[in-house]
């Protein structure tokens, strides 16, 4: 089967991340046979820039027929006064809701060497593994009615949080599949106390787990304790379900327990193709950082560790995924550091292709 992939470099520091993974993804080819149909194209502020859109028709229809996209930023302060409707941001947006890629699988790992680097004490993070499932596709980023109205002489914002059982159902269904190959338990997160949302949101999760994985353990948790939790003892979660919005806050807290953004990939999951293979959309989960664009001082690993997911959940490489994993271990139990990582006693500087190099040279030990 071919393996097909839209590259979409973005702005910022998304160039340069991406030529790291573009690296990776030739010795793939050249020293594990792993062929790659690549092609590359633009998104966010580039995409303005060329076609006046973040987006433009023709690379939305290549997403839809490629087996995945990896995504490296979008965004800048350039872009911050134009209309809303073009911001940089609206493409991955596009990208997401035309996909239908309705699970954001977006794991928090500390790796040991970096243990020190998390504002929590060593023995709270280390060796952390923990997944947030979020809802992507629908919730409060997406209900109607939206947006700024005359109401009584004033402004008023609206936004609606709204959820169909079906929405519900498939997200919660991807989080048992996943929590059955890892540690076979799920905590579902809503706020049933308050919301309406919360408590089709409860029941639903419940139901499908009754119904179809029973030999999950499932429990519930209002959203705000489950931000709490992951403060105090995040090692007791194994996978964590929950909405767009309380996915989206509740998996920046668990980003920042591995002490950088830099490090953190995701992957967006949608509906299987005609070739089985599910709709997918990769991407680090840091921003585009443009103070630093240019500089060589951007951390490629969260880019690096998305492709590393892409290998295991679109093109079915799982040994080849954790060689990657491996590779990066290795690498910062080497001390190899780029600028993110808090440089200290005994450690390697390193830019961005320096990085690159370093985890290129641990996939060659590897063989």
């Amino acid at each position: 089967m071919t393996n097909t992939l839209l590259i979409l470099p973005g702005d910022g520091i998304g160039p340069e991340v991406m030529a790291e993974v573009s690296r990776i993804i030739d010795w793939f080819g050249d020293k594990r046979g792993l062929k790659f149909d690549v092609s590359e194209d633009l998104v966010g502020g580039a995409a303005y820039d060329v076609h006046g859109v973040p987006l433009a028709d023709a690379t939305m229809a290549r997403a839809q027929e490629v087996d995945a996209v990896l995504l490296g930023a979008v965004g800048g302060p350039k872009y911050d006064n134009l209309d809303f409707s073009v911001k940089p941001e609206r493409g991955l947006l596009r990208l997401r809701k035309e996909m239908d890629l309705f699970a954001n699988l977006r794991p928090a790992q500390c790796f040991d060497a970096l243990a020190d680097f998390s504002s929590l004490k060593r023995d709270v993070v280390a060796g952390l593994d923990i997944m947030i499932v979020r809802e992507l596709t629908s919730g409060i980023y997406f209900g109607e009615p939206r947006g700024i109205f005359e109401e009584n002489g004033e402004r008023v914002g609206i936004n609606t949080q709204r959820y169909t059982e079906s929405e519900i159902d498939r997200v919660a269904r991807s989080a048992f599949e996943l929590a059955r190959k890892r540690g076979n338990k799920v905590c579902s997160m809503e706020k049933a106390n308050v919301m309406e949302s919360g408590i089709l949101w409860r029941e639903v999760v419940q139901r499908v787990h009754d119904a179809d994985y029973p030999d999950v353990e499932l429990s519930h948790m209002y959203a705000d304790a489950g931000g709490m939790q992951l403060c105090r003892w995040p090692k007791q979660f194994d996978v964590i379900v929950t909405d767009n919005l309380f996915g989206d806050l509740l998996s920046d807290v668990a980003a920042m327990l591995t002490g950088s953004l830099g490090m953190l990939p995701s992957a967006s999951l949608g509906a299987p193709m005609a070739n089985g293979r599910p709709k997918a959309l990769y991407e680090p989960v840091h921003g585009s950082a443009p103070d630093i664009a240019g500089q060589g001082k951007a951390n490629p690993i969260a880019c690096i560790l998305s492709f590393a997911m892409a290998l295991r959940y679109s093109f079915d490489q799982g040994e080849e995924a954790t060689r990657l994993e491996q590779a990066v271990e290795k690498v910062l139990a080497d001390g190899v550091r780029t600028a993110d990582l808090m440089q200290s006693e005994g450690t390697t500087p390193a830019s961005t292709a320096q990085m690159g190099d370093a985890i290129l040279a641990a996939l060659d030990a590897s063989l």
